[in-house]
């Protein structure tokens, strides 16, 4: 809904959009041709006959895109004290996907970051009205999410557990309680449901306007009919936007643009990615029904939503054969000339029908096609692009733009103004994507995949089946012949198994459920191989990096942003993490010093863009400091296993133990035929091994040189499995090895929970810290790790369950080297955490044993009852936390006089320490 004088006027000031949306009021009945809000009563004013406000010159920030993922966020700004915003909307304030969307508010969201952007859009909304004064026609339903077979019911629980923990008030119910709380549903067919009483619906009109206003109110300039060609940048900077009125120079520049935020990427200097793609999403309208229709029903295994419209009924749903549309352009005309397509929508129709069998006889009032972005992953875009500083996202809301505005406006201004949201958005975070996602075939098909999956059951490990194989590994054809089966990650194929012969294929592609899967034995039996014998995994898909320099500039650069100390000898590898100035994890990395000024990064596979947007912005102009993503150069082996050092060392004819050969050492060596390989004592799955890097123009001849090298190596008759890794020819006791090569990366979730390593199978992200993240051995407690040292104004920024223990003072001593250092009796005083981390068990050692017996006797006091009500929904999280607690109790008290051994032990581990 929208008033004649916004609709009618060029430009509005802050102060002329508040006045006349205040006098606008609440809107008229009616219906608006082909949409599905009412529209406004005709209001004459000034706006209408006035000339078009000019443009101003310069701004602090220009957001494009006046629905209400823009204006939120030029509220959230506004709010937390930004000046000199100016917003642009092409056409009319929220005439695109905001006029037409369904106006529901729900928490039943895949992921947390999600659930906490809805229930926070949740409660902005309830209260926006009072605040602005504009009706948001807020009503809370409450919703019923239904559950017709174990496996939907099972998810619905745990989302149960999920908002249990937010504070989110939610119940888990049986179908007799669905029947009262909904007479009109149908519950034949169904397990149970779960009821949220806080969800709500609104007007998103009336939501968008009443941001507007109170973003005007606060100091934004409104431009409607404003159209942004492109964005003009200077060495990786924004400078300025180019509009059809002018430019404006700005130094950020928020893209929300909805449906057009790829196509204005691509129109920027320098080519900015937004990998989203529109798609048709219908839903019909009914005329007013006897009864009014509460709470609203979400009936995901009917791929179908309802809820209340005026008296009436709007439900629509996710099909199975979406209608991607492509977007050449940016006219607001697109969206208004949709066609009805109710052959499209029968099968939506007759679920609706089974759901709701009294609907039958209530008449259609319309049907509405409204265009919706969907990004290759189901979750929206934020964040600041990669390649160009001061340019942020905020788009592709995959159909829920209403439940997250406000809280991803309120996330992204955070981030803008703080350098970081006050929450973890890292799966949010649009440096997920890298350029080969951006193509505009690619984002077509999996658009027609993503849609049907935001109802479709998501259950552990499934994988998109379109847009596969735009990265492999250079060994993929052999691999793929000897029966891999594959997944993605970041766009590259990693195997995840191996089909054994006589094995079903199809069946085993097929097991999705949330129980034991049918592959799951065949994955057991390679981690035993990997944990007895010998295996060779393909880890080509990790991020790879070469940082060099002329001079000590490279070593600085690194000093400055990881947490461990990088000046080690050349040849040794140092496990550490970039941190972000709270001392949180912003990559996880191995840096290998293969020369004086030159080193060798290693990261995740998924942490690509990532880990080179964080290296290149803190890097300083200097001609003489290089960067190469030299990822593709490489073909990387994983040796694991106790055999590894027998079988590189017969290939090498070299020795290679650990006192010829030590622990997180790297040298280049000729392997096989081969040579320049370079041969890394150190495996990413906590398993003995080692880490061949090597050229990819030799790939084939060690590959094979591994697979049919044999050699008389002693191993034990119960540690060979001839069916997985071995064709062994019995001599006794002796076994000539033929080691099949394969990489499985299901194993290393396996390998790494026997093993401590850093973060078990969690990948590190900007809000998890050191210390509870096990990862003390990867951290330098020294003054020179500049971006670890938490100030004292950023400690609130720590999670709850996170408390820091300080005594207030902290002492380092330092050693001939001019390197500070603290010992770590002040290491316990100054970075201890409470919590289920082993910061807790240091916390606990500080204190006499006469608190420690108080302290553990209320804990248990106090927590017993909780963990017995917990115990039915998470037996493993309360098994696992009394484990903790035994721990605590067993672990003798640390001397407070050992210090780190800092000189020659580069890899220092607190936990080795204490141990």
């Amino acid at each position: 809904m929208h008033c004649s004088c916004v609709r009618s006027s060029r430009a509005l000031s802050p102060a002329l959009l508040s006045r006349l949306l205040s006098h606008a009021g609440c809107w008229a009945p009616g219906t608006r041709p082909r949409g599905l809000w009412s529209s406004p009563r005709s209001l004459a004013s000034a706006a209408e006959t006035a000339q078009p406000i000019p443009l101003p010159s310069q701004a602090r920030v220009v957001i494009c895109g006046g629905g209400i993922v823009g204006t939120s966020v030029a509220y959230h700004l506004a709010k937390l004290g930004w000046t000199d915003i100016v917003l642009l909307e092409q056409g009319r304030l929220g005439a695109g996907t905001t006029r037409l969307c369904a106006g529901i508010v729900s928490v039943a969201k895949p992921i947390s970051i999600e659930c906490k952007m809805a229930d926070y859009s949740n409660s902005l909304y309830e209260h926006l009205e009072e605040e602005t004064g504009v009706k948001t026609g807020y009503v809370r339903t409450g919703s019923l999410c239904l559950a017709q077979n174990q496996d939907r019911f099972l998810s619905l629980k745990r989302l149960a557990s999920r908002l249990n923990v937010m504070g989110i008030p939610c119940n888990v119910i049986k179908p007799k309680e669905v029947s009262k709380l909904h007479p009109m549903v149908n519950i034949h067919d169904l397990v149970g449901a779960l009821h949220l009483p806080g969800d709500a619906v609104v007007s998103p009109p009336d939501v968008n306007h009443a941001l507007a206003t109170a973003a005007a109110g606060h100091g934004v300039q409104i431009h409607e009919r404003t159209t942004v060609n492109h964005v003009m940048m200077d060495k990786g900077h924004v400078t300025a936007v180019e509009t059809d009125r002018g430019a404006i120079e700005c130094e950020y520049f928020v893209n929300c643009a909805g449906q057009w935020a790829y196509e204005l990427g691509q129109a920027s200097e320098t080519k900015v990615s937004v990998p989203l793609h529109g798609c048709e999403h219908f839903y019909l309208l009914s005329k007013p029904l006897a009864e009014p229709l509460q709470p609203m029903v979400i009936d995901m295994d009917g791929r179908i939503y309802v809820r209340a419209w005026q008296g009436g009924v709007l439900s629509g749903g996710f099909e199975k054969n979406p209608k991607p549309i492509f977007t050449e352009g940016r006219n607001q005309l697109e969206i208004q000339n949709m066609q009805e397509d109710w052959d499209h929508f029968e099968p939506m129709l007759s679920a609706l029908l089974r759901r709701m069998p009294e609907l039958e006889v209530c008449e259609i009032q319309q049907l509405v096609n409204c265009p919706e972005s969907f990004t290759p992953d189901m979750r929206c875009l934020m964040g600041e692009t990669p390649d160009v500083h001061g340019y942020f996202v905020l788009a592709g809301m995959n159909a829920s733009g209403l439940a997250f505005a406000g809280g991803a406006g309120k996330f992204l201004a955070e981030w803008m103004t703080y350098g970081y949201p006050m929450a973890n958005v890292w799966p949010l975070d649009i440096k997920r994507f890298g350029n080969l996602q951006s193509s505009r075939t690619f984002l077509r098909h999996r658009v027609m995949e993503v849609m049907p999956l935001l109802y479709n059951l998501k259950v552990p490990r499934w994988d998109f089946q379109t847009g596969r194989q735009l990265r492999t590994s250079p060994l993929y054809d052999r691999l793929d012949t000897q029966g891999a089966r594959w997944m993605e990650k970041h766009g590259f194929e990693r195997a995840k198994y191996f089909i054994p012969a006589g094995k079903d294929l199809l069946s085993l592609d097929a097991s999705k459920t949330f129980y034991k899967p049918d592959w799951f034995d065949i994955v057991g039996s390679e981690v035993k191989c990997c944990k007895e014998a010998v295996c060779v995994i393909d880890m080509s898909s990790f991020t790879k990096f070469e940082l060099t320099s002329t001079d000590d500039q490279a070593l600085a650069l690194l000093q400055y942003l990881c947490a461990n100390d990088l000046d080690v000898p050349v040849g040794h590898i140092v496990h550490t993490g970039m941190l972000n100035e709270r001392g949180g994890y912003e990559n996880d990395c191995s840096v290998v010093r293969v020369k004086k000024n030159s080193f060798f990064i290693i990261s995740p596979t998924d942490q690509q863009v990532h880990c080179w947007s964080w290296l290149k912005k803190h890097m300083p102009d200097d001609p003489q400091l290089h960067l190469e993503d030299v990822s593709w150069k490489y073909t990387a082996l994983n040796l694991i296993g106790p055999r590894a050092m027998d079988v590189l060392g017969e290939l090498s004819y070299v020795s290679m133990t650990p006192e010829h050969f030590p622990s997180l050492f790297c040298k280049e060596m000729s392997v096989g035929y081969a040579n320049g390989i370079r041969v890394m004592s150190m495996t990413h799955t906590g398993e003995p091994g080692f880490m061949l890097y090597i050229p990819i123009e030799v790939r084939y001849t060690l590959y094979y040189t591994i697979l049919y090298t044999t050699g008389n190596i002693p191993i034990q008759e119960s540690q060979t499995q001839p069916h997985l890794i071995f064709n062994a020819l019995a001599d006794g006791k002796r076994f000539s090895l033929k080691i099949s090569l394969y990489m499985a990366p299901f194993i290393l979730s396996f390998t790494r929970i026997s093993r401590p390593g850093p973060f078990a199978e969690k990948q590190p992200q900007s809000m998890m810290f050191p210390p509870p993240c096990f990862t003390v051995g990867m951290v330098f407690f020294g003054c020179n790790s500049a971006f670890f040292v938490l100030q004292t104004q950023r400690v609130e920024f720590l999670p709850k369950s996170y408390i820091l223990v300080s005594s207030g003072h902290m002492t380092f001593s330092q050693s001939s080297s001019g390197s500070s250092k603290c010992s770590l009796a002040n290491f316990r005083r100054a970075w201890t955490c409470t919590g289920l981390s082993r910061g807790t068990r240091l916390a606990l050692q500080d204190l006499s044993p006469w608190w420690r017996s108080v302290l553990l006797m209320v804990g248990f006091v106090t927590l017993v009852p909780a963990l017995c009500r917990s115990f039915t929904r998470s037996p493993r999280v309360v098994l696992g936390f009394l484990l903790t607690v035994l721990v605590i109790i067993l672990t003798p008290r640390v001397s407070s006089c050992v210090e780190p051994q800092i000189e020659g032990d580069y890899q220092w581990s607190c936990m080795s320490s204490i141990s």
